[in-house]
């Protein structure tokens, strides 16, 4: 089978190493992919919001199944115009992509479905908003309704940071166009879990929990990122609140998106906070979430592709997924000054008793060599049979990545640990 998967970061080739188990898999091309992954697939110049130039390419090169995982293409129909030209995808439709594509559709959705949720209000002009902000509760959440590079919120902790946010969102565009309308919504408190999942529309299957490390600096200090690194599992999420989210979240989610005529294929993420009043649902994705598949797929027991078909096809069922009784633990090394202003062009060196996974995700080939191109420039990431012996695993593995101006926060999954050792 030919298959092509894309996206070019670290998330992306996280799941071209798990499709590559597959050994039905004779060729993967990632559309564009990075350096890093030469060595796991045919990398092709075509950028992933380019939908024209990969429907053609994947005609041209009768590709047998799409993967499609960034939000951008699926926003815009990247799996709409695939399917139009008899290609399978794994991903959903633009109309169902809009959960993640606007905050406005899925705080509304929620609303609807009595789907536990931050209470809300929605803007489409900054005028009414900062009138709304001079009685609002303080601390509270401002957030573009569109796609934002996964940085399009602002926890607000006074009045005059709410009034800078809508500000700064509304006015001064510093989202784009994503920023048109905004929510404001209460501030909630309480433990976050990433929860991804499998659905084919009909059934949800989660994955293994994961726990993510979004600022950039120790103690959950500095700006906010993409993600300095995950662990899987969540301590955090319990059976017990697995069972509730199943009941309340997961499934009327899936049913409300069917019953709004919606239906929602592929993977969607689910950004929990256990609150004192219960689970509820911070933001929804359309897709895998990156850095937290790579903690869950390498877990992930089950042949991804065999999944992946099955979801495409309406065909999911429980017993598909299983996941290793292990634990996983991703740190991820950045160019210094990211997020704000790196240097990129330094050459990255393995030593040869690496024996880790190790997802590229900022890094080109330029005269021959590996070099960094990017904010996040890779993930390394340890299986263990416990979350201590993972992160160790992993921080030694560190050592042996090298490439000039890196950093990486030394305490990914501290916080976990703690939660197991305390039991709170």
């Amino acid at each position: 089978m030919k298959i092509m998967v894309v996206g070019g970061g670290g998330r992306e080739h996280a799941i071209i190493k798990k499709i590559k188990e597959n050994k039905s898999v004779t060729e993967i091309f990632a559309l564009p992919g990075n350096g890093g992954m030469k060595d796991d697939a045919t990398l092709v110049n075509i950028g992933a919001k380019d939908i024209d130039s990969i429907v053609k390419f994947a005609v041209d090169n009768k590709i047998d199944f799409a993967v499609v995982a960034p939000d951008d293409p699926l926003v815009l129909g990247a799996v709409d115009a695939l399917n139009a030209v008899g290609i399978k995808c794994f991903g959903p439709k633009k109309d169902a992509a809009i959960i993640e594509g606007s905050k406005a559709f899925s705080k509304n959705l929620m609303k609807k479905y009595n789907i536990p949720t931050a209470a809300f209000e929605i803007f489409n002009n900054a005028e009414d908003a900062l009138k709304y902000l001079e009685t609002a509760p303080i601390p509270t959440v401002v957030k573009a309704d569109g796609l934002a590079l996964g940085k399009g919120v602002i926890i607000a902790m006074t009045r005059e940071e709410a009034v800078d946010a809508v500000k700064s969102i509304m006015e001064d565009k510093i989202f784009g166009e994503s920023g048109n309308n905004i929510v404001i919504e209460e501030f909630l408190t309480g433990p976050e879990v990433s929860v991804l999942s499998f659905t084919d529309g009909n059934i949800v299957v989660p994955m293994i929990s994961s726990m993510d490390h979004k600022r950039a600096l120790d103690n959950d200090e500095g700006l906010n990122t993409g993600g300095m690194g995950t662990i899987a599992p969540n301590p955090y999420y319990t059976a017990d609140i697995a069972k509730e989210c199943m009941k309340t979240i997961f499934v009327p989610t899936i049913n409300a998106m069917k019953a709004e005529g919606r239906t929602f294929k592929g993977c969607l993420y689910f950004g929990l906070m256990l609150t004192p009043n219960g689970p509820k649902v911070i933001e929804y994705n359309c897709r895998f979430g990156d850095p937290e598949t790579q903690v869950v797929l390498p877990l992930l027991e089950s042949d991804l592709l065999d999944i992946m078909m099955a979801v495409a096809d309406e065909k999911l069922t429980e017993d598909m997924v299983k996941f290793a009784d292990k634990s996983a633990c991703c740190v991820v090394m950045a160019s210094n000054g990211y997020p704000v202003k790196y240097e990129s062009g330094f050459e990255i060196t393995v030593d040869n008793d690496f024996n880790d996974n190790l997802y590229i995700a900022g890094a080109k080939i330029a005269d021959d060599k590996l070099v960094t191109a990017g904010g996040r420039v890779l993930g390394v990431v340890a299986v263990e049979d416990d979350l201590t012996k993972a992160i160790e695993k992993s921080y030694a593995s560190v050592k042996k990545v090298h490439f000039d101006n890196a950093f990486y926060r030394n305490d990914i999954g501290a916080k976990a640990l703690k939660v197991l050792k305390e039991g709170k």
